[in-house]
This record gives structure tokens, C-alpha cells and sequence, in this order.
């Protein structure tokens, strides 16, 4: 897991080639005027998802994980947000199988630490960390960069 500023993005570039050309493709958009939902950037290798939601209690988010994809978790507007993480390899609680069409499996388990983000600020997240989003109160406008790894 990583949590920087915008302005520090290139740091991580060395982390794959892919992670530098989304970070790129990021910078060339408004993403305050982007209409929520999907949007390919490089096909199915990178797109964005764009989301405007409520945050949610602790209590609600659950711990996710991708086996596929790099989380490239961007905070454009909105109140801070903050993220349950867990190690994935400490997980013992499955809400359900892995659901390789969607990159996505739920645990029960409870993170093992929070961290919040601001605005202008990016987390990366591999396949290695469980991360539970959206945990705050208000609501935010983000961009989740999805980078094939």
C-alpha cells in the first residue's frame, strides 16, 4: 500500500511501466467534469472508473482484494476518505469465493490498520493488500485507475 500526493506520482513510476503510462493518461483528463462510470484509457489494460458516492461506516466496508489489476485509487473532490488495509496473505475469512470476472473477493475479517486520504492524493494498491474503501462521512468524487499488472 501507498499513500502519496498527485504531485509525487512519478516516484512510483519504476513500480511498472503501466503505473507510469496511467499516471500519464490521469493527467490529461478533467476528471472533475468526467461523467461517472467506466472509461477505457489503454482497453481493458488501463481504464478509470469514475465515482461521486456517500462514504460509508466502518462497519460497512469490507475488505476486498484483485488478483489482476493494480488499484490506482485517486481522491479528486469531496470529503477525506479513509481505507481499512489489511496483509492479503493474513486474511482467514472469506465472504465469498474470488470472482475472476470481476478481479474481486470480500473478507470478513477486520482491517488491520485505517489510513485516510485527501484530495490530490493517490493510494496504490496491489493484489497483496485487502483494502476496505469508502469509509468516512460526506461525499466524494474519485477516480480508480485499474492497471493490468
Amino acid at each position: 500500500m501507498i499513500l502519496d500526493s498527485l504531485k509525487n506520482s512519478a516516484a512510483y513510476y519504476g513500480l511498472s511501466p503501466r503505473i507510469q503510462q496511467a499516471f500519464e493518461l490521469f493527467s490529461k483528463v478533467n476528471w472533475a467534469e468526467v461523467e461517472p462510470g467506466v472509461h477505457e484509457l489503454d482497453g481493458r489494460t488501463i481504464f478509470a472508473n469514475v465515482q461521486v458516492r456517500p462514504l460509508k461506516k466502518k462497519e460497512e466496508a469490507k475488505l476486498e482484494v484483485h488478483d489482476a489489476y493494480i488499484d490506482i485509487q485517486i481522491l479528486i473532490s469531496g470529503a477525506d476518505e479513509s481505507f481499512g488495509w489489511s496483509e492479503r496473505a493474513a486474511l482467514t475469512q472469506p465472504k465469498e469465493a474470488f470472482n475472476a470476472e470481476k478481479d474481486i473477493q470480500f473478507f470478513e475479517d477486520e482491517p488491520q490498520t485505517y489510513y485516510t486520504m485527501r484530495p490530490g492524493q493517490f493510494t496504490i494498491l496491489m493484489p497483496e493488500d485487502a483494502h476496505a474503501p469508502m469509509v468516512g462521512e460526506g461525499e466524494i468524487r474519485k477516480v480508480i485507475l485499474k492497471v493490468l499488472k
